[in-house]
């Protein structure tokens, strides 16, 4: 049954997570993640219908993609914090961080990877919210971490 998913959607996934991460590698590394639980899950989708199992790997694609860059994203916060905290001593770094990490999850993790370089459109994708709300929630995280600074 795997082998079926294979290769009826591996091509497909893969040029869609292609389009998702701009990374080659890592769009194959992510597909043979997903690919490794389905195996892992393989009583689970033989009792879905073919629409369900290729939802179910289109998902635990996404899944697996935004659990690597908020991994990745709280692995370099200190070195993606803006260039003027950048530029401060130490002790503004840790207010700094500490100031992301009072944010709620969500909005800490929008602001994290928007310092990383992706805009509304690319997040609103990633967590599958519209950007205008992607932005209300950065613009909120903003206000937040402003109003904690201040303090």
């Amino acid at each position: 049954m795997i082998e079926g998913l294979y290769s009826t959607y591996y091509k497909e996934l893969l040029g869609w997570c292609k389009s998702m991460t701009q990374d080659t590698q890592q769009a194959e590394d992510l597909v043979q993640e997903a690919f490794l639980r389905a195996m892992d899950h393989s009583m689970l989708l033989e009792n879905l219908r073919e629409r369900q199992r290729r939802a179910w790997m289109y998902r635990t694609i996404k899944n697996l993609y935004i659990d690597k860059i908020r991994h990745t994203s709280f692995e370099t916060v200190v070195e993606e914090i803006p260039e003027a905290a950048a530029e401060t001593d130490n002790f503004y770094k840790i207010s700094y961080e500490q100031a992301i990490l009072q944010l709620p999850k969500e909005e800490q993790e929008l602001f994290v990877m928007q310092c990383q370089g992706y805009d509304s459109a690319e997040l609103g994708r990633i967590f599958g919210i519209p950007a205008g709300t992607v932005r209300s929630k950065l613009s909120s995280a903003r206000k937040k971490l402003r109003a904690i600074l201040q303090e």
